[in-house]
């Protein structure tokens, strides 16, 4: 019997990728296109701050809506009546929340900012825990990682809540700008890319 041992993270072996990469090669334009597009949007809400962290509580509570619709389906497909009341009620609580935000954005805002933050603080906590608990070649990446989100964590709420009109919209603006940077050297290494270079 034959064992194939495979030392990458990826199912498929190298071959493979190659002719996914020559694939996609001719695409390269796009690609830098949607990520010039992207990492635009972000500088935009860098600038435009108090208007995307209005944006992103718009898009926390739209989910919000969704997820309580979610719930008060699930409820009404529900065999037992606890179990409907728990579903139901759990849906309009989150579209009640969702209408708030929405009526609201500001007041919103602040809250998401002390969740996010007190959040981080949590995410930082354990990471450190876990740090702390594993072996050399991980422990200092982890633990560095843990450190630094939860300074994030006390920076965002000590800082609350005069700076809630602004974090939201500043990590929306550095997640869309770092995100596009990701997407135009992906398309620009594409362009580069020759089937034996890399």
């Amino acid at each position: 019997m034959a064992y194939s041992v495979k030392t990458g993270p990826f199912p498929e072996p190298p071959e493979n990728l190659r002719r996914v990469i020559e694939s996609v090669r001719p695409r390269w334009r796009r690609i830098v296109a949607m990520g010039v597009l992207i990492a635009g949007m972000g500088v935009a809400a860098l600038f435009l701050v108090v208007s995307a962290t209005i944006a992103s509580v718009y898009t926390i509570a739209v989910f919000m809506i969704v997820g309580g619709a979610a719930e008060i389906a699930t409820g009404l497909g529900a065999k037992t009546w606890r179990r409907f009341a728990v579903w139901i009620l759990a849906g309009l609580a989150y579209i009640l929340v969702a209408v708030f935000a929405l009526a609201q954005p500001l007041l919103a805002a602040a809250f998401f900012t002390l969740l996010l933050g007190a959040g981080m603080i949590a995410t930082g906590v354990v990471r450190i825990y876990l740090g702390v608990h594993l072996g050399a070649p991980l422990r200092r990446p982890v633990l560095l990682a843990g450190v630094l989100t939860a300074l994030v964590g006390v920076l965002i709420v000590t800082g609350w809540p005069a700076d809630s009109f602004v974090i939201l919209g500043a990590l929306l603006g550095l997640d869309l700008a770092f995100w596009g940077a990701a997407w135009i050297s992906f398309g620009l290494r594409l362009w580069r890319y020759r089937s034996g270079d890399e």
